[in-house]
């Protein structure tokens, strides 16, 4: 089995994926997945220096006003970012899938936080975004380093290109908005409410995208990412069953939904993608009792939360917050109060 460095590079696939993969029969996927986490460790020190000093890692954009930037890595590694510049902000489409759902899903991910939340891009001062696009030889990951996007072009069996997916788009650039708000440290708890801000947003951004209410969505995590090789439909899904099951490769989903059911070893950051199934089933079920579209109401509580919160807050004091800011916006014992009581009540608190 291999071991993993106390990284704290932010990634759509968790450790216990890559780790499945490395075992398995198949030598290019083995080698693929040993090629992912190296590539994690590598980037250890300079996304632990940027989570130190998230200002300096902040490209302002032209005006302040919505930037993209979206280089090609040209199959290269984690040290040739960003790449060659293929598309910026106003250029034509281009003839590369890649670039152009890099391009389009970042600008809906910066549209959103302008429209829902009155945010400037991650950094709410007009931070621009960058994206590179083939990065390695089909390359399974997609990463936030602190200063950019980076996305592989997965090995066509298990992944599929990783910019498929607005949500996972909008996963990974939530990892600089919370970096530039209450900057969560990426461990145990607090690490495992950083994912679930970045899953939360992502699936917001997807269902406010195509207009649909909570009861129309699916709550799915990477469905377009996955690939003919794997029995797996998404990665992580918000509803109380698993993403996936006997899957060959992958095996069973590991996250609990339940807090009797919270993973307490030491991997993955202490549990970083595993726990945030808790907290993310538990906003599931705010959005659903609540009803209506996700990111008028629950969303605006999470938000909300998302800014109160600081670098080591726990599950405790996410529940504590999370009910403080539906009174604050919606007033005490109002339905949205009510909801948020009764999710976490569900899942164990």
């Amino acid at each position: 089995m291999l071991a993993y460095c106390n990284n704290r590079i932010h990634s759509i696939l968790p450790p216990y994926i890559l780790e499945k993969m490395s075992q398995s029969t198949h030598a290019k996927l083995r080698k693929r997945a040993i090629d992912a986490i190296e590539a994690a460790a590598a980037m250890r020190a300079q996304r632990f220096t940027l989570a130190k000093l998230p200002t300096m890692s902040a490209i302002p954009s032209p005006g302040g006003k919505k930037h993209r930037l979206v280089y090609d890595a040209k199959h290269g590694s984690m040290w040739s970012l960003p790449g060659k510049l293929v598309r910026e902000e106003g250029d034509k489409k281009a003839k590369d899938a890649a670039v152009n759902e890099a391009y389009n899903y970042s600008g809906d991910v910066y549209d959103f936080y302008q429209t829902v939340f009155s945010r400037n891009s991650l950094d709410d001062k007009g931070m621009s975004l960058i994206s590179s696009v083939h990065l390695g030889n089909k390359f399974n990951n997609a990463f936030w380093n602190g200063e950019q996007m980076a996305y592989g072009d997965g090995d066509g069996s298990l992944f599929i290109r990783f910019t498929k997916a607005r949500d996972v788009v909008g996963h990974e650039l939530t990892h600089g908005v919370v970096t530039h708000t209450c900057n969560l440290q990426y461990q145990d708890e607090s690490g495992a409410l950083n994912e679930h801000f970045a899953d939360v947003m992502g699936v917001l951004v997807s269902q406010w995208r195509a207009g649909k209410t909570a009861k129309q969505a699916a709550w799915t995590v990477g469905a377009e990412i996955m690939g003919p090789g794997t029995t797996a439909k998404c990665l992580r899904t918000f509803k109380d069953e698993p993403a996936y099951q006997d899957d060959p490769i992958l095996g069973d989903d590991p996250q609990p939904k339940h807090l009797k059911d919270k993973y307490t070893g030491s991997a993955d950051q202490g549990g970083v993608h595993i726990n945030s199934g808790i907290p993310n089933h538990a906003f599931y079920l705010v959005a659903m009792e609540i009803g209506g579209s996700a990111w008028q109401k629950a969303g605006q509580i999470w938000y909300r939360t998302l800014r109160a919160l600081h670098q080591t807050s726990d599950f405790a004091q996410m529940v504590t917050e999370t009910e403080a800011s539906a009174v604050a916006l919606y007033g005490s014992e109002s339905i949205e109060q009510q909801a948020v009581r009764k999710a976490w009540k569900a899942v164990g608190f």
